[in-house]
């Protein structure tokens, strides 16, 4: 019997600790920050700014007619799911796969705890420059991108160090 290789499993702790951060700055937006009211962190290019969106990035399909909500839950939950098998199948010591999966993970699921308790997710990240304004975003965001943007730099970008067979 052979023994069983580590895995990457363990990084399910860092979308833990996304989903933890995420839901406690939603928790401190929602009792602390009015709606749809700016307040400056950094003149000129950041405020809090407490807003909902019903959608997906950049507020797509937020005006679909409500069943978008269970769209976008099904579709975290099958991509979490997908990427937590995955991390099952990672060695655990490949951090460029295991790493922008959990952010994935814990950012998509901080989402669907929104979107089950309010029907929305709460933004309240606005970054600006002038009169250009980014759409709000939150902490679930952020780890979805920074996520994607591992998964497409380490796994399009990078060499594979194993050599090819003939």
């Amino acid at each position: 019997m052979t023994a069983k290789k580590p895995n990457a499993a363990p990084w399910l702790l860092l979308s833990a600790l996304v989903l933890v951060l995420d839901q406690l700055t939603k928790i401190w937006v929602l009792t602390s920050l009015p709606e749809y009211t700016p307040i400056p962190v950094i003149e000129g290019f950041w405020n809090w700014y407490r807003t909902y969106n019903t959608g997906a990035a950049f507020s797509f399909l937020s005006d679909a007619g409500g069943w978008q909500k269970y769209f976008f839950i099904t579709l975290a939950i099958l991509i979490s799911g997908l990427l937590a098998f995955w991390l099952t199948r990672t060695p655990r010591g490949d951090w460029k796969t295991a790493m922008p999966f959990a952010l994935v993970i814990g950012g998509a699921i901080g989402n669907v705890i929104d979107r089950f308790i309010h029907g929305h997710v709460v933004d309240f990240i606005q970054w600006y420059v002038g009169d250009y304004y980014w759409p709000a975003f939150n902490i679930a965001d952020a780890a979805i991108v920074g996520g994607a943007i591992g998964i497409a730099v380490f796994g399009f970008f990078t060499k594979d160090a194993t050599p090819a067979r003939e």
